[in-house]
């Protein structure tokens, strides 16, 4: 029998080599499961999905206090520096069956640095990638995950002005997801602040679709 007083959250990172998808998994997860550097090329190779500890009090559900756990799929880089297109599509694939055929997926996070303009091919490709993995509900289960969010206030620009500046390609993608986005700023001391404040907005997008699930057959 299922224990109603606990919740598993099921979340997927996806985007660019060096966007910062293994670092936000992270934070996400609050350790250090997922090998995060600076590197001229592509870092992560394959698949892997880490588990977080249980935050107690998290948030309440009937009453109740409910546990929650996160778990995250940290995905290749696309396109990927090493590993080509039909690669890295079959690996993620076969990940997404594996890890939460089952479970189903609650949100699919495309990471996009906020100091890298987001239009053209790649961001194309970033776009094509989460469509053809996700099917026809794509929209539904997409959230954007800005990073490097710090790099706005060393400018002077506020989230507001930096999204009134952003590509077309940009705000269309935002329009589809129906203007789902998180600015992850990466502070050093302050990213246990940062964890809590992305997952109760994680937990918003979950509530508006009312707890459904991507499914993977």
């Amino acid at each position: 029998m299922a224990d109603t007083n606990k919740m598993i959250i099921n979340l997927a990172v996806f985007g660019r080599t060096q966007s910062g998808k293994s670092s936000a998994g992270n934070i996400l997860l609050g350790s250090t499961d997922f090998y995060s550097s600076f590197a001229p090329g592509s870092v992560t190779k394959d698949c892997s999905l880490s588990r977080s500890c249980h935050l107690h009090g998290f948030m309440r559900r009937g009453g109740q206090e409910i546990s929650l756990q996160i778990q995250v799929l940290d995905t290749p880089g696309y396109p990927h520096s090493k590993l080509s297109t039909r690669c890295v599509k079959q690996e993620v694939k076969k990940a997404l069956v594996h890890h939460f055929g089952q479970e189903g997926l609650h949100l699919a996070l495309l990471v996009q640095r906020v100091d890298v303009p987001f239009f053209g091919q790649e961001a194309s490709n970033s776009i094509q990638l989460i469509q053809e993995l996700l099917g026809d509900s794509w929209k539904n289960y997409t959230t954007v995950l800005f990073t490097h969010a710090e790099k706005l206030e060393e400018s002077g620009l506020s989230e507001e002005e930096y999204l009134q500046e952003a590509s077309d390609t940009l705000l269309t993608l935002l329009n589809s997801v129906q203007h789902r986005y998180i600015f992850l700023y990466e502070r050093g001391n302050l990213c246990s602040e940062q964890r809590i404040k992305i997952l109760e907005r994680i937990m918003e997008f979950i509530k508006e679709n009312h707890f459904q699930v991507l499914n993977f057959t």
